[in-house]
């Protein structure tokens, strides 16, 4: 299938919501890694989502290039093209784009697809995150207000972070601590700053103790209630009913999360999680026992030309990339979103 549409986006994210599922957001950085991705949604049977960081953009535009904007509008090009060749849907989204990288990254893909929108096409995206984090939470919603109405011009969505997620991911750091717990009253400024779905339509991830990186089960602290509370209060706030979830969450720094809170986490309106780390280890590690097992072959030892069919980049590759899928479709099924597919 193509791309999703706005349409088609909205409408995943309507079905997670209401069916108590997830799509898994993996994290691309190649050509590879964005077919592994792909195949694992195809053999999932799910609807999901590819994205690409900052230093991924800019790695995807080639180590003499090294321009974020490039190498994520390269990335959109070549998922269009072969995101046809499959039978699920996938929106492409923007990862983790903190303050100092806004006007060299988010902003001008904004502005790109704008422009692509307003001679009758399609954006380049399908939603973009806006990482404040790091800012004051007056700060983070006042930029997260400006960029929604960007957003709505462009016909994406907007993901926005409110809290810290601790640990590090592309030059984003934060420690581990009591600030990692999202409040009742940030929620309430959430809503009060951006609205409902009045406005814009926007994704937000409120932080519960999460963590990036790798970390072994129990060694992260998450508390899925606090998603629960923070609905709650939101809908207080806006007039709903009481059990409404107004917020479609996104869990981040999900490594060493137990199923329970990961299932818990979507039973609460998480609509998409992120997955970076599992899927760089599941692509990498086939690699790694390729290569020591077939040493003899992809080097030139003592004189001898080694075989080539062995260090051709295609022989290892799709190990690798068989392997990434397969965590893909293991993903999804922790989810639930495999075998949802629209």
């Amino acid at each position: 299938m193509p791309i999703a549409t706005p349409e088609v986006y909205a409408e995943m994210i309507d079905r997670a919501k209401s069916g108590s599922f997830a799509y898994p957001a993996i994290n691309v950085t190649s050509s590879q890694t964005l077919n592994a991705a792909l195949k694992g949604f195809a053999d999932a049977g799910s609807d999901g989502i590819i994205q690409v960081s900052t230093g991924g953009a800019e790695y995807f535009s080639g180590q003499n290039v090294k321009e974020m904007v490039t190498g994520a509008l390269a990335f959109s090009a070549f998922a269009h093209e072969v995101a046809k060749k499959y039978s699920v849907n996938i929106a492409l989204h923007t990862d983790h784009c903190p303050k100092d990288k806004l006007d060299t990254f988010v902003r001008p893909l904004l502005a790109a697809s704008i422009e692509r929108v307003e001679q009758g096409g399609l954006p380049y995206f399908q939603s973009h995150m806006w990482d404040g984090s790091a800012t004051p939470l007056e700060e983070n919603l006042q930029i997260a207000e400006e960029l929604l109405q960007l957003s709505a011009r462009a016909r994406t969505i907007l993901e926005v972070e409110i809290g810290v997620v601790g640990g590090e991911e592309d030059g984003v750091a934060n420690e581990i601590n009591e600030q990692l717990y999202t409040t009742p009253e940030d929620a309430i400024a959430t809503v009060r700053a951006l609205g409902g779905a009045d406005k814009a339509r926007y994704l937000t991830a409120l932080t519960f103790g999460n963590v990036h990186g790798v970390y072994k089960p129990g060694n992260v602290k998450l508390r899925p209630e606090i998603l629960k509370e923070a609905q709650a209060a939101a809908a207080r706030e806006l007039g709903l009913p009481e059990g409404e979830r107004p917020f479609d969450l996104v869990f981040h720094g999900g490594s060493g999360s137990s199923a329970q809170e990961i299932s818990d986490a979507v039973d609460y309106g998480v609509v998409k999680m992120n997955i970076d780390t599992d899927t760089q280890y599941a692509f990498t590690r086939p690699v790694a026992g390729f290569m020591m097992k077939n040493y003899d072959g992809v080097l030139k030892i003592d004189g001898e030309v080694g075989n080539k069919k062995l260090y051709d980049p295609r022989t290892w590759g799709k190990e690798a990339e068989a392997s990434m899928a397969a965590r893909v479709v293991e993903a999804c099924e922790h989810l639930r979103s495999a075998g949802t597919s629209l």
